[in-house]
This record gives structure tokens, C-alpha cells and sequence, in this order.
């Protein structure tokens, strides 16, 4: 899925703008929203990779506009409504009801299974390695092509690496595959590889900064062998 979300090697952004001494949470409802993504993780509103599908599903201005934390409580919303978990006129009449009363005490639950769930990914993720029967079709050293479609749904085949060639680096066993899993579907369990590419084979020599090279896990429908 081609979109403004994919911004790899997208020109005309302007400089990265970095704040020294930047805090991890600007705002407090920011903190519930990092929290919402794991209690809704287990809850089963989505896995990782639908959870990106649905911010790339956002309004191209919206997502523009918005701010990292405001894509995360987009998925809770859109997802939990999808799930039938959440109803989007009450949420608005709820909204509403704190604003107008910012003092008013939040609802309380008490869940010490869940917040020890949450912990746990926090400090150490979700591992995405799944068994398989599939025999992996490429090595370490193998040079390899990226295939140049662009993909409907979601996909971690970014656009600035389609078409290009580069040499496998790291092979890490099968992991969930995102084309799947992202799009709703079963895991579907591929082999994953770390590709490295050159800048040049990346940008063209003109515009390449010398020696440089970029490093990028791809799964292995997303390969041939190079020529």
C-alpha cells in the first residue's frame, strides 16, 4: 500500500527537527495512549501489523497533521469499533463529558493479570518468530532483488527499495508475515533476511552519499535472486 505514511527516501520533508533533551510524553493523555496499545494487543483489537495497516488507513491530511500518540488512539478507536467493543457516539458523548468537566474522576478497574501483561511486553516486546515447515530458499551471501510491484494492503516492502538489489546479510529464521497478518489474515509464517544495500544502488551515484549503506529485514516472498 503506497501512501504519505511511507516517507523512506521521500524528498521535499525539510530537515529532521530534534529536540534536545526531549521528554518521553509531552502530554499526560499520551501516556494513557502508549498504555492502550498493549491492554488492546491482548484484548485481541489487532496484532503489530494490523495496527500499522490501520494508521496507514487514516486520512492522508489527518495523518499529516497529527502527532505520533493521535495515530495510536485512531487504531484503539477504529479498531475497537470494528470489534464491536466500542461505540464511537458514546466515546464522543463521554469526550465531551470530561471536557466540559476536566476534574471529574476517571473510571477505575483493578487488573493485576493485565497490568503484569503489560509490563512484560513493554520492557521486552512481542517476539514475531513463528515455526515453519517451509525450507528457506536463500543464504547468507546470496544477492538478491526486490520485487518492484506495489503491493494492495499492507506491506513492510517499503517503496525506496523495490526494484533494488542488495546481498543478504543475516537470516533469522521465519517470522509473522506482515502482507498477511497486517491485511487481517493468518499469520502465514515466511523466512525473514537482512538485506544490505548500497546508497548508490539505493539513490544513483549522483546523489549517494559515498560508502553508505542502509540495512533492511525483508521476508522472502519479497525475493529473487539477482541476476
Amino acid at each position: 500500500m503506497n501512501g504519505v505514511f511511507d516517507l523512506g527516501g521521500t524528498d521535499g520533508m525539510g530537515k529532521v527537527q530534534t529536540v534536545e533533551n526531549e521528554p518521553v510524553f509531552r502530554a499526560e493523555w499520551e501516556k494513557a495512549a502508549f498504555a492502550m496499545f498493549s491492554n488492546c494487543f491482548r484484548a485481541g483489537f489487532f496484532g503489530v501489523d494490523a495496527f500499522r495497516h490501520s494508521i496507514e488507513q487514516m486520512e492522508p491530511a489527518d495523518y499529516l497533521l497529527s502527532n505520533y500518540y493521535e495515530h495510536w488512539v485512531h487504531v484503539v478507536e477504529s479498531r475497537g469499533s470494528a470489534k464491536g467493543v466500542i461505540d464511537l457516539a458514546e466515546l464522543e458523548q463521554r469526550t465531551k463529558f470530561y471536557l466540559d468537566n476536566p476534574d471529574a474522576p476517571l473510571p477505575r478497574r483493578e487488573d493485576p493479570e493485565l497490568l503484569a501483561f503489560v509490563d512484560a511486553v513493554v520492557k521486552s516486546g512481542a517476539p514475531a518468530n513463528r515455526p515453519t515447515d517451509k525450507i528457506a530458499r536463500f543464504k547468507v551471501g546470496d544477492r538478491v532483488t526486490i520485487s518492484a510491484d506495489s503491493p494492495r494492503g499492507h506491506t513492510r516492502r517499503a517503496r525506496y527499495i523495490r526494484g533494488r538489489t542488495g546481498e543478504i546479510t543475516g537470516a533469522h529464521g521465519a517470522a509473522i508475515y506482515p502482507d498477511s497478518a497486517g491485511n487481517d489474515g493468518p499469520e502465514a509464517p515466511e523466512h525473514l533476511y537482512t538485506v544490505r544495500f548500497t546508497a548508490e544502488e539505493l539513490w544513483g551515484p549522483e546523489t549517494a552519499e559515498p560508502n553508505n549503506t542502509v540495512y533492511f529485514d525483508v521476508w522472502e516472498p519479497y525475493l529473487t535472486l539477482a541476476s
